[in-house]
């Protein structure tokens, strides 16, 4: 298959070119950074040249990452739901037989808002909070090329743990110091997914014409923040005696902390499920092995 990567240079984006060149794919990278192949100037997706595609994957946006200020949720509004609203309709001016078969949009579990200790998986409903509202308007920009005889699939990701990228060299870094501990009352729950299993089950996805719309990206097994910690410093041979009160993380983060820090979500990857997939780290003693 011939597939283009938005985000390609991103921690997810370049794993998912890699893992789809071994399995015999035609990557087209679109990337804002240079060398990245194709290049894609910020919210401006008419740079994406016509070219026969048949998938295409959509992984740009700007970092959660940092101060939720005024400006900074606006740039996270605009790089994932107007520039994807943007994408679909630029997707429109193509002819027809070059248009992708299928649109796979990254989404987010903050979808599902601070779920509390219940489940939830692609059927329950959309949260509360400013990241959920991102995240609902994000699939109904992308559900907009359905119209066009496009398939869309959303994955919906949490916590993606990998050498390089996401959370994980940080959390390293900060627990390699003896710094490590609980966040709040570290009784919220976090999803989390090796990111070898991320760009299996999004390629997976974008091969199976059988699934369509929602798809979580996470391993089976769901942790609370507290044991996320324990397994954490285990497998570091470090303590984890630091406590991070919720109040501070609050103070200091404002937003991001309420939602991404001290809320969570219990996600269950149905769909991977009934889609086939066998996760190559199914626990995260088995990831961390993997990482450490």
């Amino acid at each position: 298959m011939r597939i283009g990567i938005t985000g390609a240079t991103g921690f997810i984006g370049r794993h998912l070119s890699s893992g789809a060149r071994e399995q015999g794919h035609d990557v087209i990278a679109y990337s804002r950074r240079p060398g990245a192949g194709l290049t894609q100037p910020k919210n401006a997706p008419h740079a994406l040249p016509e070219t026969k595609l048949d998938a295409l994957v959509h992984l740009s946006g700007e970092s959660l990452i940092g101060l939720w200020t005024p400006e900074k949720r606006d740039r996270i509004w605009k790089s994932r739901v107007d520039f994807t609203d943007a994408l679909v309709t630029h997707l429109k001016t193509w002819k027809p037989e070059n248009r992708p078969k299928v649109l796979v949009c990254a989404s987010g579990a903050g979808f599902y808002g601070n779920s509390g200790d219940n489940p939830v998986d692609e059927t329950s409903p959309c949260g509360e909070g400013f990241l959920a509202n991102v995240c609902a308007g994000w699939e109904k920009a992308a559900s907009r090329a359905e119209a066009l005889g496009i398939r869309v699939v959303v994955v919906r990701s949490s916590i993606v743990l990998g050498h390089e990228g996401g959370a994980f060299p940080m959390l390293k870094r900060v627990f390699g110091f003896g710094l490590g501990g609980r966040l709040g009352s570290g009784e919220q729950w976090m999803s989390w997914i090796h990111i070898d299993d991320a760009v299996q089950i999004i390629l997976k996805a974008v091969e199976t014409e059988t699934v369509r719309g929602p798809v979580n990206l996470c391993a089976p097994e769901a942790i609370t923040n507290a044991e996320f910690t324990t397994k954490l410093a285990a497998a570091l041979k470090r303590p984890a005696f630091f406590h991070a009160p919720a109040f501070a993380l609050k103070l200091l983060l404002r937003g991001m902390a309420e939602e991404m820090l001290l809320g969570g979500q219990r996600v269950i990857p149905r769909v991977a499920t009934e889609m086939g997939y066998d996760f190559r780290h199914p626990t995260l003693s088995s990831a961390f092995e993997s990482l450490v």
